[in-house]
């Protein structure tokens, strides 16, 4: 071969090998720009810089070759080792690629470890070609020349792309048809790039094949990430307003509108439920049965969040039905219990405390599905819990029999009501909230009004808890029974 086709090839060669690394460059700043995963994203970064490695080595042998000195002979075999050595690497991470792409975790590892295992060997046989020279050597001028066992240096990344041509076609129900594409062109092109080689010796189409196979392989793979991420965060954007307007709707479906009744001058009452997720399982309710009847509903439901907030629903509407029906507090819950029972295949439940007040006695009758003891202030005392009897929670046994029982209030006597979410609040340290604090927080303010009183435990909770998240739904409710007229003994505030 002349030197004048020699120096157009070496001037063919110079351009293929700037222009993979340009291609490459711009390839990295898309990637990097691209809204994916930041491990996916640090992978595909890592592989392009093995390729710029891989081209690099390959032109700085070139620059070198030919050149005098012991030191170039040093350097020459230094870069001519890397540039063999992230084929290899290039290699294992395609197939490592195609594995977790496609592979369950367990199957890839074991993959991956025959993997490195090869890559091992490779390495192995690079360093004792740099002593026996059977892959390549360099002549008394520094001219680098194959040796005669050279195809052998392709061997191990030949048979890791076997491998993940073995994989591509086992699992090809697996890739998107696109991915799939890509992942056969890049297999494939260094073979084509070969057969060109034969037919026009000296010219770099092997590198011109990998870093147009490997930029056109992330191009893809990053597409087709970014479609997914789209399509993600639409349907997240879609479940948040479904969210937002389930919110909506389980307010709704609470009382809500505050002074409750602002005619009535016998009781002053309020409630508030602040949900740990979006939608939650506990609610409160109240409403009159006739004149003379004030229905009270404080409720837990187990688990949280969608599942249980339209199981809460269910349930507010049948205890609430059965309460205007029944007019007794038992009767109420055992008809709900009933019914629940009935069409509870996924063995949820509830725990139901329900009062009836007597408004113009005072009397109140009430019933508890283990739910969490009622807090009492009398006239003259102070808050203090009033241990009820617990029945079995809603939603267990179909045939739950409860008991009722009666408070006579007291003008100027106050209730509060609440769920587990109060007592169990916890802070960074695991300490719960509990029943004592909760017990502090109110009487510390024993003549706040019901608002005031829901607020300043909400203030206690959060002050205990001192940011920590919130696991649970916090329901309140808290009833200021004033008697005939409104009055109250001295001391207490008459809203």
């Amino acid at each position: 071969m002349n030197s004048v086709t020699m120096s157009i090839q070496n001037v063919i060669n110079f351009f293929i090998i700037a222009a993979g690394i340009g291609i490459v460059g711009m390839s990295m700043i898309q990637t990097r720009r691209a809204p994916i995963r930041k491990d996916v994203k640090k992978y595909f970064m890592t592989f392009m810089w093995m390729i710029i490695l891989y081209i690099t080595m390959h032109l700085t042998r070139q620059m070198l070759d030919g050149n005098p000195g012991n030191a170039v002979r040093v350097a020459i075999r230094t870069v001519t080792f890397i540039e063999f050595l992230a084929s290899g690497f290039m290699t294992l991470m395609l197939v490592t690629m195609i594995l977790f792409t496609a592979v369950t975790d367990r199957t890839a590892k074991r993959h991956v470890q025959v993997l490195i295992v090869m890559l091992g060997i490779h390495i192995l046989l690079l360093v004792v070609s740099q002593f026996n020279g059977m892959y390549y050597d360099f002549d008394g001028n520094n001219v680098y020349f194959r040796g005669k066992l050279y195809i052998l240096s392709n061997l191990i990344p030949l048979l890791m792309i076997i491998q993940g041509i073995g994989l591509m076609i086992r699992h090809k129900k697996q890739f998107a048809k696109r991915v799939a594409v890509a992942y056969w062109i890049y297999l494939l092109a260094p073979i084509a790039a070969i057969l060109f080689a034969a037919i026009f010796p000296g010219i770099q189409f092997v590198i011109l094949a990998t870093v147009l196979a490997a930029v056109n392989m992330f191009a893809v793979i990053t597409g087709d990430m970014v479609e997914k991420y789209e399509k993600q965060k639409m349907e997240s954007s879609r479940m948040e307003t479904e969210l937002s307007m389930a919110t909506r709707i389980q307010a709704d479906m609470l009382p809500n509108i505050f002074p409750a009744f602002p005619e009535r001058e016998e009781f002053d009452i309020y409630a508030s439920m602040t949900p740990a997720k979006e939608v939650g399982g506990d609610f409160y309710d109240y409403f009159l049965l006739d004149e003379d009847h004030l229905g009270m509903v404080m409720a837990d439901v187990s688990g949280k969040g969608v599942p249980a907030a339209l199981f809460m629903m269910a349930s507010k509407i049948l205890i609430q039905n059965y309460t205007l029906i029944a007019r007794d507090p038992k009767e109420a819950l055992e008809a709900a219990n009933r019914q629940i029972c009935q069409n509870n295949r996924e063995e949820m439940f509830v725990t139901v405390w329900l009062g009836i007040l007597e408004i113009s006695t005072g009397k109140l009758t009430a019933a508890n599905a283990g739910h969490e003891f009622p807090v009492l202030k009398m006239p003259d005392g102070k808050f203090e819990l009033y241990k009820d009897r617990h029945g079995l929670v809603i939603g267990a046994m179909e045939m739950t029999k409860y008991r009722e029982y009666e408070i006579q209030l007291e003008p100027g006597s106050k209730l509060f009501l609440y769920t587990d979410g109060v007592a169990e609040a916890t802070n960074a340290q695991n300490e719960l909230f509990g029943t004592d604090r909760l017990l502090d927080a109110l009487n510390n303010r024993q003549s706040d009004t019901p608002e005031q009183a829901l607020n300043s435990v909400q203030d206690a909770v959060e002050e205990f808890v001192a940011g920590a998240p919130q696991f649970d739904d916090l329901t309140m409710l808290c009833i200021h029974y004033r008697g005939k007229g409104g009055a109250c003994p001295a001391g207490e505030k008459n809203e």
